[in-house]
């Protein structure tokens, strides 16, 4: 899988282990500054903590099911 227009350069080439342990910067088109942004307001440090932060979580479950909605 090429992952490699979603990263940071200096990313690119990294194991999946790695980058969930990665800052959230680590994924193109997320400053330094959104991290430590995204850090004071939720806590996100890492790409794992991002993937698992309840909020996220709620909202792709609620886009998932209006697509399945009748």
């Amino acid at each position: 899988m090429n992952l490699n227009k979603a990263l940071d350069k200096k990313y690119e080439g990294k194991t999946f282990k790695e980058l969930a342990d990665a800052p959230i910067a680590a994924l193109a088109g997320v400053s330094d500054n959104d991290g430590k942004l995204l850090e004071q307001a939720f806590g996100i440090k890492t790409i794992k903590d991002m993937a698992e932060l309840k909020y996220f979580r709620w909202a792709q479950a609620i886009v998932h099911l209006a697509d399945a909605e009748e």
